[in-house]
């Protein structure tokens, strides 16, 4: 039985690592560990305000740069300000369940965002990225099958739901294509991947989204804090663990509790799928 806390992530003197959405939730909880434990920690955000806000709560070297994954514009422009090596890249921003939402590159904003804005910002990286990729999807993965013949929701009727699961399902996808890729190259990189279990954080704050406040009131009952939530991104981050690896809450049904290493469902362990999505991600954000 794991007892993984934060406690347990050692020093990261020396380091640097790049933290996605970094202002809020379990972003910022593990932001804020990382930064107590030596790392230099970019936050990398939507929101300047907002992510010198959430600086201002941690201690240690933190910078905050402006990232807006669902703008591959901006996307591009942060990977060329961003000079010098990154240790950890942690692909932990996120949106769920909003009403059909498109990126300023036309692509559906759950899809957009969650995986290809991802997508992009780690390839655009790679060349800097010393240790690990770390990538937080969602047991809501399960429910998910990627649609190669309408990935964008322009023909389907919009299903928030169904559009959340699969952006998390390619997430998870994304890492075993990462690794397989890292593998055959013979980098020391790995890629791992995450999740936070129930964790009540303002990823489902449900102001204009009657979707999110059901799935909000469903949830919270049982749900974890924004700091535990976070522990399976900091085991992901910083434990020996394996290349594709998956780490979510060791807990009833993986909603709370230490982390531990889980597993995924059969859609995410698909070669073909996975080698087909990096393929058209490619093309897509180009």
């Amino acid at each position: 039985m794991t007892t993984f806390s934060a406690s347990d992530v050692p020093s990261l003197t020396g380091r640097t690592v790049v933290v996605t959405g970094a202002n809020s939730g379990i972003g910022r909880a593990a932001a804020r560990v990382l930064a107590r434990k030596g790392a230099r920690v970019v936050l990398a955000v939507r929101n300047l305000d907002k992510g010198a806000e959430a600086a201002a709560t941690m201690t240690g070297e933190v910078e905050v740069r402006r990232l807006d994954l669902a703008d591959l514009a901006s996307v591009r422009a942060f990977a060329q300000e961003l000079t010098g090596p990154v240790d950890v890249l942690i692909n932990n921003a996120g949106v769920m369940v909003p009403p059909l939402t498109r990126t300023a590159d036309g692509f559906e904003l759950q899809f957009g965002t969650n995986h290809l804005g991802h997508f992009a910002l780690t390839n655009l990286l790679l060349p800097q990225i010393r240790e690990r990729v770390v990538t937080v999807s969602s047991t809501g993965h399960r429910a998910g099958k990627i649609d190669f013949d309408d990935l964008n929701w322009e023909r389907r009727r919009y299903r928030p739901m169904a559009a959340y699961a699969q952006s998390k399902l390619a997430n998870l996808l994304f890492t075993s294509e990462l690794q397989r890729r890292l593998t055959r190259a013979g980098s020391p990189v790995i890629a791992t991947a995450a999740h936070p279990g129930l964790a009540a954080t303002n990823l489902m704050r449900p102001e204009g989204r009657p979707l999110a406040r059901l799935v909000e009131k469903a949830v919270t009952p049982f749900s974890q804090s924004d700091d535990a939530g976070a522990l399976p991104t900091l085991f992901a981050a910083v434990r020996d663990v394996p290349g594709d690896s998956y780490a979510g809450p060791g807990g009833f049904m993986e909603g709370r509790g230490a982390p531990k290493l889980v597993g995924r469902s059969a859609r995410a362990k698909d070669t073909a799928v996975a080698r087909r999505l990096w393929d058209v991600s490619a093309e897509l954000t180009q």
